[in-house]
This record gives structure tokens, sequence and C-alpha cells, in this order.
């Protein structure tokens, strides 16, 4: 199967043809819910979550940023039900992690703002590949003063200095949306989300898929960072801007 291309077809069509244990990564957000207008297309779920377990190497990563629709009051649970199946299939669920809106759009309603969306991280068997994004402590080289408990009960005054410089970055991922860049989709993720997904879930060289490639962020990310892709788009109009913006 050819790689670096991305297929204009239902992602059924194009993973039906990928042999078992394919694809490293897979880094992909749904339709979900018909919060907006994908063009008219649904997708079949179930059917798809379980190709995705057939192609997805031993080891390997789904990256599955999901959200909820508030229907007649009530938030769908769809991404809470997804994230069952995927289990229920045999991926293991890795990790919840929070994709941030650092600039939501404002909205009035009866409930706070909504500002984030999940990133299920969803593994085939024990995870192969972790390459953590390292941030600076913020208490890097400071002196922290607080009591140590003894024995008797009493307290003892005690002064440290914190000898971590860096740690692990937490698993709430911010980042601005809604940027007017010029890209007629109504729902691309941003460019930083795949790639800090790309560069955690996977080494160079390695396959990303994307099944839901919609205007191409995770090839661009893919290119960007030395790993092949695959990626299936069943709206040709979301295809040739994926394409163009690739290849510029």
């Amino acid at each position: 199967m050819e790689t670096n291309t991305i297929y204009n077809e239902n992602c059924l069509d194009t993973m039906k043809r990928m042999d078992n244990n394919f694809v490293d990564l897979t880094v992909t957000s749904p339709p979900y819910d018909n919060l907006r207008d994908y063009k008219g297309y649904a997708f079949d779920f179930e059917s798809i979550a379980k190709e995705l377990f057939r192609v997805t190497k031993d080891g390997g990563v789904v990256v599955w940023v999901v959200g909820d629709a508030t229907i007649k009051g009530s938030e769908s649970g769809s991404s809470f039900k997804q994230a069952l199946c995927f289990k229920d299939i045999g991926f293991k669920l890795h990790d919840t992690m929070i994709y941030e809106k650092i600039n939501p759009m404002p909205l009035k309603s009866t409930r706070y703002q909504q500002c984030f969306e999940y990133m299920f991280i969803i593994t085939k068997g024990k995870i192969k590949t972790f390459n953590p994004i390292i941030v600076d402590c913020i208490h890097k080289g400071k002196v922290a003063f607080g009591s140590a408990i003894q024995k008797d009960g009493s307290r003892k005054k005690r002064n440290t200095m914190s000898g971590n410089t860096t740690k692990i970055k937490k698993n709430i991922f911010g980042y601005s949306v809604g940027r007017n860049d010029g890209i007629k989709h109504s729902a691309k993720f941003p460019e930083q989300l795949a790639n800090d997904h790309i560069i955690s879930w996977s080494n160079e060289n390695d396959l990303v898929y994307d099944p839901f490639m919609g205007s191409g962020t995770t090839a661009k990310m893919a290119i960007k960072n030395n790993r092949n892709y695959i990626g299936s788009e069943i709206s040709e109009e979301y295809c040739e801007i994926a394409k163009k913006r690739i290849h510029t």
C-alpha cells in the first residue's frame, strides 16, 4: 500500500487494504455528534474501531480527540461510550487527556464556559513508544519553607531547595483555537496538538494514520517530524485542501 498519500474515500475502504499490525500511530478527531456540518457524512464508529485495532501494531497508539454535543439539555456522552467501546474491542485506555481551548468562543448558557475536548490515548497492548514532552519545574532553584512532623507529633521547621529542574508535562494540553489561517474547514484541530502527539507516541520513519484527515493537519505535522503518513478523507473538497496544504 502506498504511503505518504491521502485517499479520497471512506476510511474503512483504506484500512481494508492495510495488513494486520500496519500502523504505528493514529491521530484523529472524528466528526462527532453532528456538532458541525461535515458535508453530510456520517461514520460507523464500531466498525472503524475494530479495523483500527486490526491495523494498529502491537504497542501502537490511537489518539482519539472527541467531545460531546449538548442535546435537549444533556451532554450526549458519546465520548465515554466510544472510549469504553475501544476497551471492549481489546484496546487499553492508556490515558484520558484534556485538550484545553485557551480562547474558546464566549457563549450564553446555563453552564460554565465549555473549553475542552477529550484526547483518549488508546493502546494495543503495552505501549512501545513514549517520548515525553519535558517542561521546567516552576519551583526549580527556589527554597521551600515548611515543616516536618516528628515521631512525637511535634513539628520541626525546615528549608529545602527544590532538586528537580524539569518534569514531564501534565496531561492537560492547552492550545489557541479559531485562527484565521485561510483554511476552509470547520473543525480542524491545532497544528501543535497533532505535533505534540506525533512526537510523543512515535519515532522517525514510523507510519502515522488519520482516518478523518480533513484539512491535512496530521499529515503536515507527520512530514515536519520525519514520519510517514496515510490519510483517508471522504470529502473530495477537504481532500483537495489537504493535498494543497501539505505540498506548499
